[in-house]
């Protein structure tokens, strides 16, 4: 699976990934609990099966409910947001990203903070990122 579908979901389907991401699996009412504003138990249980036909969700039968879960690792998922993100708002820029986010901080960074990112940074370098 590519990660097209993951960056070209709508506002409600995001929500829908993320409460499936937080609880590791849901049923359609827990879906529905969880939901800002929830649509009815039907268009919740219809855009469930939109994110099947998209890959990104799969179920297991449990009596009479479906439990869903994802098929794409709570990782590859950020990863996905993260290019999109970047191809976005910072044509593609990781550098112009980070100086966004630090320039963004309402809080000061740690030293360990710091030490943290020169490390990273010094990694990549070695690395030829």
């Amino acid at each position: 699976m590519n990660n097209k579908p993951l960056s070209q979901l709508s506002r409600r389907e995001r929500q829908i990934m993320d409460i499936i991401y937080r609880f590791d699996q849901a049923t359609a009412a827990e879906v529905l609990d969880h939901l800002p504003d929830p649509p009815s138990y039907s268009a919740v249980r219809a855009m469930l099966s939109v994110l099947e036909k998209k890959e990104l969700l799969k179920h297991k039968q449990d009596g009479p409910r479906y439990i869903y879960m994802p098929t794409v690792t709570p990782e590859k998922a950020k990863h996905s947001a993260m290019e999109n993100l970047l191809e976005t708002f910072f044509a593609g820029s990781t550098a112009q990203a980070v100086a966004a986010l630090l320039d963004m901080s309402k809080e000061e960074l740690s030293d360990n903070d710091l030490e943290r990112l020169s490390t990273m940074i010094e990694q990549a370098k070695h690395e030829g990122r």
